[in-house]
């Protein structure tokens, strides 16, 4: 297992936080870690961090942040009107994969739904990455659905 501690991030992180979506292949192109760093990325941390039902959190190892994931929790109607768990922006960096630093965070977020009583948790993952198919499946998801994706022009 590996030797990692899980936090709330805070606007400091955000630096490291989007270098690691930047070394991402399937969809990194499109953010970029500066300097400067764009204001885009404060304006939606905000957001996230004023929103109880939404959390952004760093994986800190060796005394730097190595990973990050955003928690949200959703209210709904199906399953008797229970809450589910959505799981995005899951990032390792890449010198450091291999070690059970994604199985960390992933079995954290899992308890972090358990405890707020969610019924489900979910995650969408590019269909080119059958490696993180495999990994999410070892972890007990199963491929339930089909997602899609519409992209607006701002």
């Amino acid at each position: 297992m590996s030797d990692l501690t899980i936090r709330d991030a805070t606007a400091d992180d955000l630096p490291a936080i989007i270098a690691l979506l930047a070394q991402d292949q399937m969809g990194g192109e499109n953010d970029s870690p500066g300097p400067p760093l764009d204001p885009g990325y404060r304006e939606a941390f905000d957001a996230i961090d004023s929103d109880p039902r939404n959390r952004l959190l760093v994986a800190e190892a060796e005394g730097r942040v190595v990973g990050t994931f955003q928690l949200s929790f959703i209210p709904g109607l199906l399953f008797h009107g229970g809450w589910r768990a959505l799981i995005e922006a899951v990032r390792i960096d890449e010198s450091v994969r291999g070690r059970g630093h994604g199985q960390t965070m992933m079995r954290w977020a899992i308890d972090r739904a358990r405890e707020r009583g969610c019924r489900v948790v979910q995650l969408t993952s590019n269909r080119a990455r059958t490696r993180a198919h495999g990994f999410y499946e070892r972890l007990g998801f199963v491929s339930s659905h089909v997602g899609m994706k519409l992209h607006l022009e701002p």
